[in-house]
């Protein structure tokens, strides 16, 4: 299990993510596309990293829209795991 971060840490890491968001315990970022489809294609390209690594975000999808929120459940909060994974996939959204 990875160790919590702490406030000031969260903060120093969050800012290299412009797109993510504090959101209680959770990191979170909402994405729009073109329609559903490309939404559901964008969810389908998360399963294999989230695989690789063993860490896997909460999805929510609604229509064009799909919102990632990202926390180390089993720590109780934010891990480095968390920023990493929220590295990966900013990069796939690019």
């Amino acid at each position: 299990m990875s160790g919590l971060l702490s406030a000031a840490e969260i903060q120093s890491k969050l800012a290299a993510l412009p797109d993510w968001m504090l959101e209680g315990k959770t990191i979170q970022t909402t994405l729009s596309f073109k329609n559903f489809i490309e939404a559901v294609e964008f969810i389908n390209r998360v399963v294999q990293p989230a695989e690789a690594t063993g860490h896997h975000p909460d999805l929510a999808i609604s229509y064009n829209k799909v919102t990632i929120s990202l926390t180390t459940h089993d720590a109780g909060g934010l891990t480095r795991k968390d920023f990493d994974m929220a590295q990966t996939l900013s990069a796939l959204m690019k």
